[in-house]
């Protein structure tokens, strides 16, 4: 398994920092929904799906935490500890997220709109999905 993560151009002086993405030139798809996790409880883990076509970047914009994907065949924790650095997530591809500070922020751009349809909320029908993927 690859996994992608994006350096973004962080823009600062003696006021402070500045990150600006675009879509297509900072992020590889056309983004169509932002959202961010805050205030996660000790212990906590989110996400445990995934999705059939929706693509995403996750940026911990404040404080760190960790990502543990799965494509069915292999896993891989990735942190994120830097508010200029994101971590490309594909789709069909399960994904929880844990470990996070309590100063955590994770703000994530979705390539799409909500569709509950698209999500894959059972690790059994993932891997079902992703077998039936590989023969197809």
């Amino acid at each position: 398994m690859q996994v992608v993560k994006y350096m973004f151009q962080p823009h600062g002086d003696d006021r402070g920092q500045l990150v600006a993405l675009e879509e297509f030139k900072d992020i590889p798809f056309k983004i169509k929904r932002v959202y961010y996790m805050y205030d996660t409880a000790e212990g906590v883990t989110r996400g445990y799906h995934a999705h059939k076509s929706l693509e995403q970047i996750l940026i911990c914009i404040h404080g760190s935490c960790k990502i543990r994907l799965d494509n069915g065949t292999e896993k891989k924790i990735v942190p994120l500890e830097k508010p200029y650095e994101g971590l490309y997530v594909s789709n069909v591809m399960w994904r929880e997220m844990f470990d996070f500070s309590p100063d955590a922020v994770l703000m994530v751009l979705a390539s799409e709109l909500y569709d509950e349809s698209d999500y894959i909320r059972d690790y059994d029908e993932f891997l079902e999905f992703v077998n039936s993927n590989k023969e197809a």
